[in-house]
Formats: structure tokens, C-alpha cells, sequence
């Protein structure tokens, strides 16, 4: 293996960006960041002093940084996701190897697009389905295939997003609109998608789903209710929602990680409050301009009569997280996603507990994070062999098409969708 670095260019320097910074921070000896873009000039600065990074490779946008010549071996496109698509393809052209936060796109032509480009380019897109690369996951996928279970016949998947968190990145958040970012599915739920089939080898034929925006809106707002929580809102104590419990309570005991490091780049009190005074996250959930859904439900046929239902939901308290029931010929599985064993039961014999080792969340998705930035590295260090990485943007657009088909279905009253017409139609549209 060459010991030359590997280097990269980080473009959208929020959180997910600086998760995967931070996990190259402890691979220095094989990764070097060496220039990074943001929008916000505060991020910019702290994110250029952080990681040591050169006045000459700091930029206000991934825009000015992709005018320049090529910079990096790899770039980290870790903007929203209606610019994934404009920022890839210009850097795949520059000659960039992509780290790809998902969605890959809004768009599954632009996936296609970008698929085609890379292609032509012989670059290499890992779109970041970080729960791969969970000890978990890999753990729960090495007993499906050992066939201790059988042949999987249903799954049942619910998605708790937990109550907080949709109200944070979804009510009042930066993916709250589905026309400026991405349908709810899409965005929380192609990990889910992506798992599905990983997990079973198989493919999905059919999907339908129903959905729907059902509470947080101005007909649902309690009697009195302010437009923001600090203008003497009579729920100001009260409300599950309400910037007291959701950010203040915290910040008061020192605590700035996520997300109120999302609302306040400074870690102080004085910050926050003032964030919060005028910012998106001080508003009421009941009078914001969310339009993503607040709860669905996606039935899927997959190869050999395999049927899964998932259910995501907004109403969930803090031990919500993903939880799944496989069902096989010759026993079950059902378990929390996450943690470090794995319940098995087998028809007519004890239950049998297997242990998921090097269980690891410091920085993120249970160790995924960490593992997506490994796989890219090595990938690109491990010169002349033939490794396809686990995730590859070609691996990755059957998952965004079952989000799109299921959204397609939720708007059209849960009218089903055939998934191999869906994706010929798509195709016809790639330039």
C-alpha cells in the first residue's frame, strides 16, 4: 500500500461535515484535510483553525472552491441536498473522487446523472449509508446469512424519529421543506431502505405508502399559542416542543453538542438565547413552513414473495431510535438497532444471544461515520485492486428510487408502484 495521504476538500460544514472531519482526525496518518468551503463565515473560520487549515484553501462557498484547480484527492460534499447534484458534477469533472453525504439527490435522475459522470470519469462516489458500517448492522447480516433463521419472509421496520428531533431538523430545521430539500423518506429514511436491501441480498418490485403532515400545523397549536416561544407563549413551560426543554435547559448545564451546536455556533449562553430571539429555531412548531410528513407507512414486495412494512413516526420519546422484526422459515429476530447483542430465536430452541462487537458512537450512527471515512481512504490507498466500496452511487441508486416510488405512491393515494417501470422511466430522462 502507498504510504502517500490521502487529502480532502470538505464543502457544507455543518454537522455531518464535521463528523466526518473529525473521524480523519484520527486516521491523520493515512488522511490530511487540506481545504474546505462554507456559506457561513463563522463555521469557516472555526472549522480553518480547527483543523489547521491554509488562508489560501479557505472559501465562502463550494462554488468559488470548485472554480479553482482540483485541490484534493477526494472531495466531501456535505451540503444540503438540492446542491449535492450541482456540486458533484463539476468536481467529478475537475477529477475529484467523491465522499457523497445522502441523499445523493432530490432528484433519482440527477443520482443517475451523477452515476453516469463518475463513470465516465473513473472516479470513485461513496454516498454515505453510514448504518453499513455499524458492527451492529454487519453483525445482524453475518446471522441472516449463516441462514440460521431460513429464508426471510417478512420484515416489520418501525423508524421512531423521536418527538424533539423532528421538531428540531424537520418543523424548524433545514429540511423542513421537501421542495428545497427532500420528501421526509428520502432524507431520515433511505438508510432504512438501503439496510433492506443490504440485509436481504434481494430487490424491491413493488412499493406503496401512505403519509401525511398531520400535527404540526396552525390547526393543531394550543389555545393561545405565540409564533415564537419566547414572545409570553402561555405553554412556554409546558410544551414538549417548546425552546425551554428543547435548548435552554440544556445550554444552562453546559451542554452545547448537537443540536443546539445547529442553533448556536458559540457555545454560551448568551448565543443561544440570542439565536433563539431571532432565529429559525425560536419558532413555534405550530406556525413554521414545514410541509414534510410527520408519520408513514411504506409496504414493499421484494424477489421471492420477501414482504417489509415500514413505519416511520414523528411521536416518539427519547428511547425511540430504529427497531426490527425479521421473520424467517426457521425462527426470528427482533431487536433495537443498535447496542451490543443480537436476540435470535430459533424454532424449538433457546434463545440464543449474540454479542455485536466494538461498539463505537463517539462519532456518530454507531461507529458509521467512522467506517464510511475508513472505506473511502482505503479505497483510494489501496492502489491497482479491484475494490467496488460498499456503498458506490451505483449500489446506491435502488434506494433512492424506492423513496422516490414511495413518495410517488403517498401522493397519488397509495397507488402502487411497480419498481422496474418506475426506474425505465427514470432512465429515459438521464442525459
Amino acid at each position: 500500500m502507498s504510504e502517500k495521504k490521502i487529502t480532502v476538500a470538505i464543502v457544507g460544514l455543518g454537522s455531518r461535515g464535521n463528523s466526518y472531519a473529525s473521524s480523519c482526525a484520527l486516521l491523520s496518518d493515512k488522511v490530511e484535510i487540506v481545504a474546505c468551503a462554507d456559506i457561513d463565515p463563522d463555521k469557516l473560520q472555526r472549522f480553518s483553525k480547527k483543523y489547521n487549515i491554509k488562508p489560501e484553501m479557505q472559501f465562502n462557498s463550494a462554488e468559488e472552491l470548485l472554480q479553482q484547480d482540483k485541490l484534493a484527492d477526494v472531495l466531501f460534499v456535505c451540503t444540503l441536498d438540492q446542491l449535492h447534484y450541482p456540486h458533484s458534477i463539476p468536481a467529478l469533472k475537475k477529477g475529484y473522487h467523491l465522499l457523497l453525504e445522502k441523499p445523493a439527490s432530490n432528484d433519482p435522475v440527477e443520482c443517475m446523472e451523477i452515476a453516469r459522470v463518475a463513470n465516465e470519469y473513473n472516479r470513485k462516489v461513496v454516498v454515505c449509508h453510514v448504518m453499513r458500517y455499524t458492527a451492529f448492522l454487519r453483525t445482524l447480516k453475518s446471522i441472516l446469512d449463516s441462514g440460521k433463521i431460513g429464508d426471510i419472509m417478512c420484515i416489520q421496520a418501525n423508524e421512531g424519529v423521536c418527538f424533539w428531533h423532528q421538531a428540531h431538523s424537520f418543523v424548524r430545521g433545514n429540511w423542513r421543506d421537501k421542495n428545497t430539500t427532500s420528501p421526509m423518506l428520502l432524507q431520515k429514511c433511505c438508510h432504512d431502505m438501503d439496510m433492506f436491501l443490504w440485509l436481504t441480498g434481494k430487490h424491491c418490485k413493488s412499493i406503496t405508502s401512505f403519509g401525511t403532515l398531520s400535527h404540526f400545523k396552525p390547526e393543531c397549536a394550543p389555545e393561545g399559542a405565540t409564533k415564537r416561544c419566547n414572545e409570553g407563549c402561555p405553554h412556554y413551560y409546558t410544551c414538549p416542543y417548546s425552546i425551554k426543554p428543547c435548548y435552554l435547559d440544556w445550554g444552562e448545564k453546559g451542554i452545547f453538542t448537537w443540536p443546539m451546536d445547529v442553533v448556536s455556533q458559540e457555545p454560551t449562553m448568551e448565543s443561544l438565547k440570542k439565536n433563539l430571539e431571532e432565529g429559525q429555531y425560536g419558532r413555534c412548531v405550530y406556525f413554521c413552513d414545514n410541509n414534510v410528513v410527520d408519520h408513514q407507512v411504506v409496504n414493499m414486495l421484494f424477489d421471492d414473495d420477501l414482504m417489509i412494512n415500514f413505519n416511520m413516526c414523528a411521536f416518539t420519546d427519547t428511547s425511540g431510535g430504529r427497531n426490527i422484526h425479521i421473520m424467517g422459515t426457521k425462527g426470528e429476530i427482533k431487536t433495537p438497532i443498535g447496542g451490543d447483542k443480537i436476540e435470535v430465536n430459533v424454532f424449538r430452541q433457546p434463545a440464543e444471544f449474540v454479542p455485536v462487537q466494538d461498539v463505537n458512537d463517539e462519532f456518530g450512527h454507531g461507529g458509521g461515520d467512522m467506517g464510511i471515512v475508513e472505506d473511502i481512504v482505503d479505497l483510494l490507498l489501496d492502489e491497482g485492486a479491484n475494490k467496488e466500496s460498499v456503498t458506490s452511487i451505483d449500489v446506491s441508486i435502488e434506494s433512492h428510487i424506492m423513496c422516490i416510488a414511495a413518495e410517488e405512491s403517498r401522493e397519488n393515494g397509495g397507488k402502487l408502484i411497480d419498481i422496474a417501470d418506475f426506474t425505465e422511466e427514470l432512465k429515459k430522462q438521464v442525459k
